[in-house]
Protein backbone atom coordinates (compact mmCIF):
# COMPACT_ATOMS: atom_id res chain seq x y z
CA UNK A 1 0.00 0.00 0.00
CA UNK A 2 1.40 3.02 -1.16
CA UNK A 3 1.59 5.92 1.52
CA UNK A 4 0.69 9.47 -0.51
CA UNK A 5 1.72 11.71 2.08
CA UNK A 6 5.18 11.14 2.48
CA UNK A 7 8.36 13.55 0.85
CA UNK A 8 8.82 10.93 -1.88
CA UNK A 9 6.08 8.93 -3.34
CA UNK A 10 8.68 4.73 -4.46
CA UNK A 11 6.03 2.72 -6.18
CA UNK A 12 7.18 -0.44 -6.48
CA UNK A 13 5.36 -2.00 -9.86
CA UNK A 14 3.59 -0.34 -12.74
CA UNK A 15 0.32 -0.59 -11.23
CA UNK A 16 1.27 1.70 -7.96
CA UNK A 17 2.73 3.70 -10.47
CA UNK A 18 -0.87 3.86 -12.09
CA UNK A 19 -1.91 4.02 -8.68
CA UNK A 20 0.14 7.06 -8.18
CA UNK A 21 -0.44 9.47 -10.99
CA UNK A 22 -4.55 8.51 -10.70
CA UNK A 23 -4.52 9.94 -7.09
CA UNK A 24 -2.72 13.10 -7.59
CA UNK A 25 -5.17 13.71 -10.61
CA UNK A 26 -8.28 13.26 -8.71
CA UNK A 27 -6.47 15.30 -6.37
CA UNK A 28 -5.08 17.89 -8.99
CA UNK A 29 -1.81 17.72 -7.03
CA UNK A 30 1.22 19.05 -9.28
CA UNK A 31 3.93 16.00 -9.56
CA UNK A 32 8.07 15.89 -9.97
CA UNK A 33 8.53 12.59 -11.65
CA UNK A 34 11.73 11.09 -11.80
CA UNK A 35 14.22 8.33 -11.65
CA UNK A 36 17.29 8.70 -9.30
CA UNK A 37 17.13 12.43 -11.21
CA UNK A 38 20.83 11.99 -11.80
CA UNK A 39 19.72 14.96 -14.80
CA UNK A 40 18.81 17.84 -12.90
CA UNK A 41 20.84 20.01 -14.68
CA UNK A 42 19.41 18.91 -17.98
CA UNK A 43 16.34 20.26 -19.28
CA UNK A 44 13.96 22.84 -17.59
CA UNK A 45 13.59 23.37 -14.17
CA UNK A 46 12.43 21.25 -11.51
CA UNK A 47 9.47 23.11 -10.38
CA UNK A 48 8.14 22.55 -6.89
CA UNK A 49 5.40 20.16 -6.82
CA UNK A 50 2.61 19.15 -4.53
CA UNK A 51 4.30 15.32 -4.49
CA UNK A 52 7.25 13.49 -5.92
CA UNK A 53 6.97 10.15 -7.40
CA UNK A 54 10.66 8.38 -8.39
CA UNK A 55 10.50 5.02 -10.33
CA UNK A 56 13.65 4.00 -8.83
CA UNK A 57 12.12 1.41 -6.90
CA UNK A 58 10.80 -0.26 -10.07
CA UNK A 59 13.84 -1.86 -10.98
CA UNK A 60 13.12 -5.36 -12.21
CA UNK A 61 13.88 -7.26 -14.94
CA UNK A 62 10.60 -8.64 -16.58
CA UNK A 63 11.54 -10.50 -19.44
CA UNK A 64 14.75 -11.59 -21.16
CA UNK A 65 14.98 -13.53 -24.28
CA UNK A 66 19.36 -13.47 -25.39
CA UNK A 67 18.39 -15.63 -28.15
CA UNK A 68 15.94 -13.43 -29.30
CA UNK A 69 17.81 -10.77 -28.28
CA UNK A 70 14.94 -9.13 -26.73
CA UNK A 71 15.11 -7.79 -23.07
CA UNK A 72 12.20 -6.04 -20.84
CA UNK A 73 12.64 -3.64 -17.62
CA UNK A 74 11.27 -1.83 -15.12
CA UNK A 75 11.92 2.33 -15.35
CA UNK A 76 14.01 2.52 -12.56
CA UNK A 77 17.05 -0.11 -13.30
CA UNK A 78 20.25 1.55 -13.82
CA UNK A 79 22.25 1.37 -17.20
CA UNK A 80 25.08 -0.33 -15.83
CA UNK A 81 23.11 -2.96 -14.08
CA UNK A 82 21.32 -3.63 -17.07
CA UNK A 83 24.79 -3.24 -19.32
CA UNK A 84 26.53 -5.96 -16.79
CA UNK A 85 23.74 -8.18 -17.34
CA UNK A 86 23.45 -7.93 -21.44
CA UNK A 87 27.34 -8.36 -20.92
CA UNK A 88 26.89 -12.12 -19.50
CA UNK A 89 25.82 -13.02 -22.64
CA UNK A 90 27.92 -11.03 -25.35
CA UNK A 91 25.21 -8.34 -25.67
CA UNK A 92 24.45 -4.85 -25.78
CA UNK A 93 22.76 -1.59 -25.35
CA UNK A 94 24.70 1.00 -27.04
CA UNK A 95 23.16 4.28 -25.69
CA UNK A 96 26.02 5.04 -24.19
CA UNK A 97 24.42 8.56 -21.98
CA UNK A 98 26.13 10.64 -19.56
CA UNK A 99 25.77 9.73 -15.46
CA UNK A 100 25.47 6.25 -16.51
CA UNK A 101 26.35 4.96 -13.27
CA UNK A 102 22.96 6.37 -11.56
CA UNK A 103 21.16 6.79 -15.03
CA UNK A 104 17.68 4.78 -14.95
CA UNK A 105 16.29 3.04 -17.69
CA UNK A 106 12.96 5.58 -18.01
CA UNK A 107 15.13 8.77 -17.71
CA UNK A 108 17.36 7.86 -19.98
CA UNK A 109 14.45 7.61 -22.82
CA UNK A 110 12.40 10.50 -21.12
CA UNK A 111 15.36 12.22 -21.67
CA UNK A 112 16.45 10.51 -25.19
CA UNK A 113 20.08 10.34 -24.04
CA UNK A 114 22.35 8.86 -26.46
CA UNK A 115 26.57 8.98 -26.70
CA UNK A 116 29.32 7.77 -28.66
CA UNK A 117 27.83 4.88 -30.34
CA UNK A 118 24.59 6.96 -31.67
CA UNK A 119 26.83 7.27 -35.22
CA UNK A 120 25.70 3.64 -35.62
CA UNK A 121 23.31 2.28 -33.25
CA UNK A 122 20.66 5.19 -33.84
CA UNK A 123 19.35 6.21 -30.05
CA UNK A 124 16.89 5.13 -28.00
CA UNK A 125 13.64 5.17 -31.01
CA UNK A 126 15.84 2.86 -32.84
CA UNK A 127 16.11 0.20 -29.87
CA UNK A 128 13.05 0.56 -28.32
CA UNK A 129 10.23 -1.61 -29.53
CA UNK A 130 7.52 -1.79 -26.54
CA UNK A 131 6.57 0.44 -23.73
CA UNK A 132 4.23 0.56 -20.83
CA UNK A 133 3.18 3.77 -19.20
CA UNK A 134 1.17 5.27 -16.00
CA UNK A 135 -0.95 8.16 -17.24
CA UNK A 136 -2.61 10.44 -15.13
CA UNK A 137 -6.48 8.53 -15.77
CA UNK A 138 -4.61 5.59 -12.94
CA UNK A 139 -4.47 3.51 -16.36
CA UNK A 140 -1.34 1.45 -17.71
CA UNK A 141 -0.98 2.04 -21.70
CA UNK A 142 0.78 -1.17 -23.38
CA UNK A 143 2.50 0.18 -26.50
CA UNK A 144 4.55 -2.15 -29.26
CA UNK A 145 5.61 -5.38 -27.56
CA UNK A 146 8.75 -8.08 -27.21
CA UNK A 147 8.87 -8.79 -31.19
CA UNK A 148 11.40 -6.59 -33.07
CA UNK A 149 8.81 -6.33 -35.79
CA UNK A 150 5.75 -5.99 -34.50
CA UNK A 151 5.07 -2.16 -34.63
CA UNK A 152 1.53 -1.65 -33.37
CA UNK A 153 1.26 1.60 -31.32
CA UNK A 154 4.90 1.68 -31.03
CA UNK A 155 4.15 5.57 -32.14
CA UNK A 156 2.47 6.35 -28.70
CA UNK A 157 5.68 4.82 -27.23
CA UNK A 158 7.45 6.93 -29.37
CA UNK A 159 5.56 9.99 -28.01
CA UNK A 160 7.58 9.65 -24.73
CA UNK A 161 11.00 9.23 -25.71
CA UNK A 162 12.55 12.72 -25.22
CA UNK A 163 9.56 13.85 -23.49
CA UNK A 164 11.33 14.42 -20.10
CA UNK A 165 8.04 12.92 -18.45
CA UNK A 166 5.88 15.83 -19.04
CA UNK A 167 2.97 13.43 -20.46
CA UNK A 168 3.14 10.13 -18.66
CA UNK A 169 5.18 8.33 -16.55
CA UNK A 170 7.40 5.25 -18.26
CA UNK A 171 7.15 2.11 -16.71
CA UNK A 172 8.35 -0.56 -18.54
CA UNK A 173 10.45 -0.44 -21.60
CA UNK A 174 11.01 -3.39 -24.01
CA UNK A 175 14.60 -3.41 -26.09
CA UNK A 176 16.39 -4.92 -29.26
CA UNK A 177 19.03 -5.42 -27.69
CA UNK A 178 22.62 -5.56 -29.80
CA UNK A 179 25.54 -8.44 -29.91
CA UNK A 180 28.64 -7.10 -28.99
CA UNK A 181 31.48 -7.69 -32.00
CA UNK A 182 33.52 -10.29 -31.62
CA UNK A 183 36.79 -7.60 -31.82
CA UNK A 184 36.66 -3.75 -31.18
CA UNK A 185 39.22 -1.75 -31.67
CA UNK A 186 39.90 2.60 -31.13
CA UNK A 187 41.87 4.78 -32.65
CA UNK A 188 43.20 8.27 -32.58
CA UNK A 189 43.63 10.98 -34.91
CA UNK A 190 45.49 13.99 -34.12
CA UNK A 191 44.93 17.73 -36.11
CA UNK A 192 46.66 20.78 -36.24
CA UNK A 193 43.60 22.87 -37.83
CA UNK A 194 39.46 21.89 -38.13
CA UNK A 195 39.42 22.12 -41.79
CA UNK A 196 42.29 18.81 -41.41
CA UNK A 197 40.36 17.43 -38.85
CA UNK A 198 36.85 17.15 -40.95
CA UNK A 199 38.62 16.26 -44.18
CA UNK A 200 39.26 13.27 -42.41
CA UNK A 201 35.75 12.93 -41.07
CA UNK A 202 34.47 13.19 -44.42
CA UNK A 203 37.38 11.08 -45.73
CA UNK A 204 36.02 7.81 -43.47
CA UNK A 205 32.05 8.35 -44.06
CA UNK A 206 32.78 8.43 -47.73
CA UNK A 207 34.95 5.70 -47.43
CA UNK A 208 33.68 1.66 -47.09
CA UNK A 209 34.24 1.78 -42.92
CA UNK A 210 31.41 1.84 -40.95
CA UNK A 211 32.62 2.32 -37.77
CA UNK A 212 30.44 2.69 -34.22
CA UNK A 213 31.62 6.22 -33.21
CA UNK A 214 33.47 8.81 -34.32
CA UNK A 215 33.70 12.01 -31.86
CA UNK A 216 35.74 14.80 -32.36
CA UNK A 217 37.46 16.91 -29.32
CA UNK A 218 38.45 20.55 -29.93
CA UNK A 219 41.67 21.49 -28.18
CA UNK A 220 39.96 23.15 -25.00
CA UNK A 221 37.93 19.25 -24.68
CA UNK A 222 41.76 17.75 -25.33
CA UNK A 223 43.29 20.38 -22.48
CA UNK A 224 47.02 19.34 -23.37
CA UNK A 225 49.80 21.43 -23.96
CA UNK A 226 49.47 20.46 -28.03
CA UNK A 227 46.65 22.69 -29.28
CA UNK A 228 45.05 20.03 -31.76
CA UNK A 229 41.55 18.55 -32.66
CA UNK A 230 41.46 14.68 -31.91
CA UNK A 231 38.89 12.89 -33.60
CA UNK A 232 38.65 9.29 -31.93
CA UNK A 233 37.17 6.51 -34.02
CA UNK A 234 35.68 2.96 -32.35
CA UNK A 235 35.25 -0.03 -34.75
CA UNK A 236 34.24 -3.43 -34.44
CA UNK A 237 33.49 -6.84 -36.44
CA UNK A 238 35.57 -9.65 -37.06
CA UNK A 239 39.60 -10.12 -36.94
CA UNK A 240 39.15 -9.23 -41.46
CA UNK A 241 37.58 -6.03 -40.51
CA UNK A 242 39.22 -4.98 -38.07
CA UNK A 243 42.96 -5.31 -39.93
CA UNK A 244 41.14 -3.22 -43.09
CA UNK A 245 40.69 -0.59 -40.88
CA UNK A 246 44.09 -0.60 -39.23
CA UNK A 247 45.18 -0.57 -42.64
CA UNK A 248 43.07 2.39 -43.99
CA UNK A 249 42.80 4.66 -41.01
CA UNK A 250 46.85 4.26 -40.68
CA UNK A 251 47.44 5.92 -43.81
CA UNK A 252 44.95 8.66 -42.79
CA UNK A 253 47.59 9.31 -39.67
CA UNK A 254 45.71 7.26 -36.99
CA UNK A 255 46.87 5.77 -34.05
CA UNK A 256 45.68 2.72 -33.03
CA UNK A 257 44.45 2.88 -28.46
CA UNK A 258 45.92 0.25 -26.41
CA UNK A 259 43.83 -2.09 -25.65
CA UNK A 260 44.09 -1.19 -22.14
CA UNK A 261 43.29 2.42 -22.63
CA UNK A 262 40.25 2.09 -24.58
CA UNK A 263 37.35 1.52 -22.16
CA UNK A 264 38.92 4.64 -19.88
CA UNK A 265 39.12 7.02 -23.27
CA UNK A 266 35.49 6.12 -24.11
CA UNK A 267 34.12 6.57 -20.93
CA UNK A 268 36.30 9.83 -20.10
CA UNK A 269 33.84 10.82 -23.52
CA UNK A 270 30.95 9.64 -22.63
CA UNK A 271 31.36 11.54 -19.52
CA UNK A 272 32.62 14.20 -20.32
CA UNK A 273 29.39 16.54 -19.95
CA UNK A 274 28.85 15.52 -15.81
CA UNK A 275 33.27 15.94 -15.07
CA UNK A 276 32.63 19.42 -16.69
CA UNK A 277 29.29 20.43 -14.71
CA UNK A 278 30.85 18.81 -11.98
CA UNK A 279 34.44 21.19 -11.94
CA UNK A 280 32.20 24.20 -12.95
CA UNK A 281 28.88 24.53 -10.76
CA UNK A 282 28.27 27.83 -12.56
CA UNK A 283 28.65 26.19 -16.11
CA UNK A 284 26.47 25.14 -18.57
CA UNK A 285 26.29 23.31 -21.68
CA UNK A 286 24.32 23.72 -25.08
CA UNK A 287 23.68 21.09 -27.72
CA UNK A 288 23.75 21.60 -31.36
CA UNK A 289 22.01 19.67 -33.65
CA UNK A 290 22.36 20.07 -37.61
CA UNK A 291 23.23 18.53 -40.71
CA UNK A 292 26.20 16.87 -40.81
CA UNK A 293 27.45 19.22 -43.10
CA UNK A 294 26.75 22.09 -40.91
CA UNK A 295 28.77 20.79 -38.16
CA UNK A 296 31.77 21.72 -38.58
CA UNK A 297 30.47 25.34 -38.58
CA UNK A 298 28.60 24.32 -35.41
CA UNK A 299 32.43 23.15 -33.86
CA UNK A 300 33.81 26.37 -34.93
CA UNK A 301 31.58 28.75 -33.40
CA UNK A 302 31.71 26.97 -30.20
CA UNK A 303 34.31 29.75 -27.99
CA UNK A 304 35.39 27.33 -25.81
CA UNK A 305 35.41 23.65 -25.37
CA UNK A 306 33.32 21.62 -27.63
CA UNK A 307 32.56 17.75 -28.49
CA UNK A 308 30.82 16.48 -31.46
CA UNK A 309 29.15 13.23 -32.47
CA UNK A 310 31.07 13.48 -35.94
CA UNK A 311 29.40 11.03 -37.71
CA UNK A 312 26.01 12.03 -36.13
CA UNK A 313 25.65 16.16 -36.24
CA UNK A 314 25.62 16.86 -32.92
CA UNK A 315 27.87 19.31 -31.36
CA UNK A 316 27.86 20.22 -27.24
CA UNK A 317 29.56 23.28 -26.46
CA UNK A 318 30.69 23.83 -23.00
CA UNK A 319 30.63 27.20 -20.84
CA UNK A 320 31.98 28.19 -17.43
CA UNK A 321 29.33 30.95 -16.85
CA UNK A 322 25.38 29.93 -17.97
CA UNK A 323 25.08 33.42 -19.08
CA UNK A 324 27.51 32.84 -22.04
CA UNK A 325 26.07 29.89 -22.89
CA UNK A 326 22.12 31.65 -23.20
CA UNK A 327 23.79 34.32 -25.40
CA UNK A 328 25.60 31.41 -27.90
CA UNK A 329 22.13 29.22 -27.77
CA UNK A 330 20.01 32.62 -28.97
CA UNK A 331 22.62 33.32 -31.95
CA UNK A 332 23.41 29.66 -32.78
CA UNK A 333 19.65 28.97 -33.03
CA UNK A 334 19.62 31.37 -35.77
CA UNK A 335 21.47 29.21 -38.01
CA UNK A 336 20.86 25.88 -36.56
CA UNK A 337 17.06 25.34 -35.01
CA UNK A 338 18.30 22.21 -33.01
CA UNK A 339 19.73 24.51 -30.68
CA UNK A 340 19.09 24.21 -26.56
CA UNK A 341 21.04 24.90 -23.11
CA UNK A 342 21.06 21.06 -22.72
CA UNK A 343 22.46 21.67 -19.08
CA UNK A 344 22.00 24.66 -16.47
CA UNK A 345 22.51 25.23 -12.56
CA UNK A 346 19.27 24.49 -11.51
CA UNK A 347 18.98 27.45 -9.64
CA UNK A 348 19.48 29.97 -13.16
CA UNK A 349 17.18 27.90 -15.05
CA UNK A 350 14.23 30.03 -14.11
CA UNK A 351 15.63 32.81 -15.86
CA UNK A 352 17.19 31.46 -19.12
CA UNK A 353 15.47 30.68 -22.00
CA UNK A 354 16.81 27.57 -22.52
CA UNK A 355 15.04 26.57 -26.33
CA UNK A 356 15.55 30.12 -28.11
CA UNK A 357 13.71 29.15 -31.31
CA UNK A 358 11.56 25.62 -31.07
CA UNK A 359 9.81 26.33 -34.58
CA UNK A 360 6.21 25.08 -35.43
CA UNK A 361 6.46 21.91 -34.20
CA UNK A 362 6.13 23.58 -30.56
CA UNK A 363 2.29 23.82 -31.27
CA UNK A 364 1.89 19.97 -31.68
CA UNK A 365 3.78 19.41 -28.92
CA UNK A 366 1.26 21.56 -26.38
CA UNK A 367 -1.77 20.03 -27.99
CA UNK A 368 -0.18 16.23 -27.22
CA UNK A 369 0.63 18.14 -23.90
CA UNK A 370 -2.92 18.71 -23.94
CA UNK A 371 -4.50 15.21 -24.40
CA UNK A 372 -2.32 13.95 -21.67
CA UNK A 373 -1.84 16.24 -18.86
CA UNK A 374 -5.14 18.83 -19.47
CA UNK A 375 -4.77 20.29 -16.39
CA UNK A 376 -0.39 20.59 -16.28
CA UNK A 377 0.12 18.88 -13.41
CA UNK A 378 3.37 16.55 -14.59
CA UNK A 379 6.62 17.64 -14.70
CA UNK A 380 5.87 21.06 -15.22
CA UNK A 381 8.67 22.82 -17.23
CA UNK A 382 10.96 20.20 -17.87
CA UNK A 383 10.43 20.44 -21.40
CA UNK A 384 12.93 23.46 -21.53
CA UNK A 385 10.81 25.23 -19.70
CA UNK A 386 8.13 25.33 -23.17
CA UNK A 387 6.00 22.68 -21.46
Amino acid sequence: MLDFFTDVVRPESPQELAEALGWAAVRQQTVQLGGRFSKRMMGGPIEPANMTISTAGMCRVRQYEPRDLTISVEAGLSYCELSRLLAQHRQMLPLDPPFSQSATIGGIVAANCSGPRRRLYGTARDMVIGMQFATLEGKLIESGGMVVKNVAGLDMAKLMIGSFGTLAAIAVVNFKVIPQPPVERSFRLSFGCLDAAFAARDAILKSPLDPSAIDLLNPAAVETEDSVYVLMVKAGGNSAAIARYERDLSAMGARPVPAGEEAAIWSAIQEFTPRYLESHPDGAVVRVSCTLKELKAAVASAPGAALARAGSGVCYAYFERYGLAEAFAAEAAREFRGTVVEYAPESRKEEMHLWPAPGPDLEVMRRIKHMFDPHLLLNRGRLYRRI
